[in-house]
């Protein structure tokens, strides 16, 4: 999805928005009988072994002779999963839980009943609570029968065995029963209905195609977890880590962290230090605690030790991370906000006595330029290095050192005029950087970032849901044709903001009410929650509109334009939330 267009997507998104807010689901219950005694599984399942767990969850979920509890004993899924499922059987069943028993339950389920690296990356977004246009499969049908009322990555997150996901489909019949009609495609008959074998495909609802699908792709038994089970270590993080990233409309940063090891396994505890490059005086300091999940995945908190000046600064963040295997580098996002609307995009590499390069100030430079300013950061860097010992890369020449402290690096450079367009990596002496700098000829088109973007109205009783816009540039890769595999990310450049009208129907005149955009800056401030004594029938300030990016590339007098198409809604009056993930 570029959103350069917009269709019955974007009709979709902009329903989806305005009435998921406003239905509360029906509150059906189930006897114990038919949730603890689902219909026997022919895979095996995982014991569990832990005694509170046991106590807790076997009142209903029965035990067999080898130690599995119904349904539990046949569901893998991340840490937010697993607590979802225990707030639902808090509930709609009664549970009794102290906070410390929930804690201890979800980390054994998470720990034991989990999922593997390779299983957890490729649904990060979800847990991340990012804005993203999902890359996964492109059956029409997939993607409406489980993504018309939430990420697909919310299903994927969940491995469970093909008789159990019938169940999950019989579940949202009952607690949703719009979901038959709107999403699955059928008339309500229980998931084995509908037309059976490959040729009758085009025959089958939505939800059967679907099935298929994501039984193959979330199977109970994976290689993966066999291995990561086996292998699973207790996390020894504690030490001085080194922070680089971006946050959109801030710029990047760079910056350390300590972590102290708490007094249980896999709890920590952070300060975090960062500096932002495009305002020096901008400096974030944070004090934080975390848990580490299975291994591998961080959930935290911290708190900034300011005040937020306005909305996107950081105050409270989350934080959502995976952990290299080999326990020396970290990647995440941290969040904050109503909506979990502002964030950062953070990597993390554990700092030792020897030199390091994390990246530059710039993100491109263009071909036949003199006298480009670069500065590169790290840790331990040399303060007596010589500009014949530092790489931009092939076509970068490196003519002056300008300054040089063991933190960062400034250097003066030429660009030649026939350079190949491409990432490059830099490097310090022996020390590189893999794709930390872009070299391009020209700006070939701008893509606004995010693609597609959701806002919530609000007041004083409910909070606003903003958007910061970013405007991308790009050029294409090597084959010179527009191509997303090759096409070479550029960065974020200047860029003049504005909202159009997105026409869906006659007299369309949501521009006029459903905000307003930052010229400069691309920040989108959402109106009042209203009703708007000026708009038609009083009307909401809801709407569709595109924001639009205008940027005239340095070396250019041709400007390019980009746009995102943003939903701005009503807001959220129903929050569901996993803040006890993370500490």
């Amino acid at each position: 999805m570029t959103g350069s267009g917009k269709g019955k997507r974007g009709l979709s998104l902009l329903t989806l928005a305005l009435t998921t807010a406003l239905v509360f689901p029906p509150t059906y219950a189930f006897s114990q009988e038919a949730t603890a005694n689902p219909p026997e599984s022919h895979e095996q399942g995982y014991p569990v072994t832990d005694q509170l767990t046991i106590s807790k969850c076997g009142v209903c979920h029965q035990a067999d002779a080898k130690g599995n509890l119904s349904r539990i004993s046949w569901i893998r899924t991340s840490p937010e999963g697993w607590e979802e499922a225990i707030k639902r059987m808090v509930r709609l069943n009664g549970v009794s839980l102290t906070p410390d028993d929930a804690r201890h339950i979800l980390t054994y389920l998470s720990d034991y009943h989990g999922l593997a690296p390779s299983e957890a990356e490729p649904v990060e977004n979800y847990a991340e609570h990012r804005m993203t246009d999902e890359n996964f499969p492109q059956d029409p049908d997939v993607r409406h029968a489980c993504g018309a009322c939430h990420a697909l990555a919310r299903p994927l997150s969940w491995h469970r065995p093909p008789d159990d996901w019938k169940l999950l489909v019989n579940m949202h019949r009952a607690f949703f029963p719009s979901s038959a009609p709107i999403a699955f495609g059928d008339d309500g008959r229980g998931a084995g209905g509908g037309e059976e074998g490959e040729s009758a495909k085009d025959k089958l609802p939505p939800v059967q195609v679907a099935l298929a699908y994501i039984e193959k792709a979330a199977p109970l038994h994976t290689a993966a977890w066999s291995n990561w089970e086996s292998s699973m270590s207790e996390p020894k993080l504690a030490g001085r880590w080194l922070v680089w990233g971006k946050q959109a409309g801030k710029g990047k940063f760079f910056g350390e962290m300590t972590i102290t090891a708490g007094a249980s396994p896999g709890v920590f505890a952070t300060k975090t230090k960062l500096h932002f490059v495009d305002d020096p005086s901008k400096v974030v300091t944070a004090e934080g605690a975390s848990i580490v999940y299975t291994g591998f995945q961080w959930r935290g908190r911290s708190m900034a030790g300011v005040e937020a000046s306005s909305p996107d600064d950081m105050k409270t963040a989350r934080e959502v991370m995976l952990i290299s295997a080999d326990q020396s580098r970290m990647k995440g996002r941290w969040f904050w906000g109503r909506y979990e609307e502002f964030g950062m995009d953070v990597s993390l590499r554990r700092a030792g006595e020897g030199p390091t390069v994390l990246g530059t100030d710039v993100s491109s430079l263009r071909a036949g330029t003199t006298g480009d300013r670069v500065t590169i950061y790290g840790d331990h860097l040399p303060t007596g290095v010589s500009a014949s010992s530092i790489d931009l890369g092939a076509g970068v020449t490196v003519t002056k050192v300008l300054s040089a402290t063991p933190g960062a690096i400034t250097v003066s450079a030429d660009v030649a005029e026939n350079v190949t367009p491409g990432m490059r990596t830099i490097s310090v002496g022996e020390i590189a950087e893999p794709d930390a700098l872009a070299v391009y000829k020209q700006v070939d088109f701008i893509k606004v970032i995010p693609v597609e973007s959701l806002a919530h109205l609000g007041s004083a009783t409910h909070a606003k849901g903003y958007v910061q816009f970013e405007a991308d540039g790009y050029c294409d890769g090597p084959d010179g044709k527009p191509n997303p595999a090759d096409d070479i990310d550029l960065g974020p450049m200047p860029a003049t903001w504005s909202l159009k009208e997105f026409i869906a129907t006659y007299g369309d005149d949501d521009v006029k009410y459903v905000g307003s955009i930052d010229p400069k800056t691309g920040f989108f401030t959402p109106a009042s929650d209203g009703p708007s004594p000026t708009r038609t029938s009083m009307r909401n300030n809801y709407g569709d509109v595109w924001a639009v990016a205008t940027v005239t590339p340095e070396g250019s007098d041709t400007p390019l334009e980009g746009k995102s198409y943003l939903v701005v809604t009503v807001p959220q009056y129903l929050m569901f939330d996993q803040p006890e993930v993370g500490q």
